[in-house]
């Protein structure tokens, strides 16, 4: 028997390592046991030294996205400065909680540098923040999290944090059937964007 109310499935998360932050989502999306498409991007990038990561509705999150990088880019004009990891989290919190009598229904994570350094946050529907070094999101979070806290160290090198994100999302889409069809991945440095890529399954 179908789901009465399918939400759709997904697997992202955000790890914050010695001189990089990674962000990584799989690309399907699922609504209940039918696949509606296999190559969605749920993830983006905000400034050029922070993105996000989202799981949940797609139009939700690319909308909620769309309405923030629309706010940054102007604050980024009036006052002449890149805003805050903290910041950028903080405009998705505000447009999360005043909608929250009909939310947007995606789950966020947020990372990236800023003068300060690496940061991660992670919002839910609401818009409440909190920041760690990893956060997992999504229908595959219980087994993502598994593999990430058995091997994290917070002195990770770019590519051993890359390693570590494809592991856990690989895991995930092997266990969780609302994800998979492959991976999106984005890490900043202190420099910027460093890598945006993508790995066919």
């Amino acid at each position: 028997m179908a789901q009465r109310y399918p939400y759709p499935g997904a697997t992202t998360l955000g790890i914050r390592g010695r001189d990089s932050v990674v962000l990584a989502s799989e690309k399907r999306l699922a609504y209940g046991y039918f696949v509606v498409s296999k190559v969605v991007r749920k993830v983006f990038q905000i400034t050029p030294k922070i993105g996000a990561a989202c799981a949940g509705f797609v139009g939700d999150m690319q909308s909620l996205i769309r309405d923030a990088q629309a706010e940054i880019n102007l604050y980024r004009y009036r006052y002449g400065r890149e805003p805050t990891v903290r910041g950028v989290a903080k405009v998705l919190s505000n447009y999360l909680f005043s909608s929250r009598f009909l939310p947007y229904l995606t789950e966020t994570i947020v990372g990236g540098f800023d003068e300060t350094g690496a940061h991660v946050i992670v919002l839910d529907p609401l818009g409440s923040m909190i920041e760690d070094d990893y956060a997992v999101v999504g229908t595959g979070a219980e087994i993502a999290i598994g593999i990430i806290e058995s091997s994290y160290r917070p002195e990770m090198s770019m590519e051993e944090m890359r390693e570590l994100a494809l592991k856990a999302i690989k895991a995930s889409i092997a266990r969780d059937a609302a994800s998979g069809n492959g991976i999106d991945l984005l890490i900043f440095t202190d420099e910027g964007l460093k890598v945006n890529e993508t790995i066919n399954l």
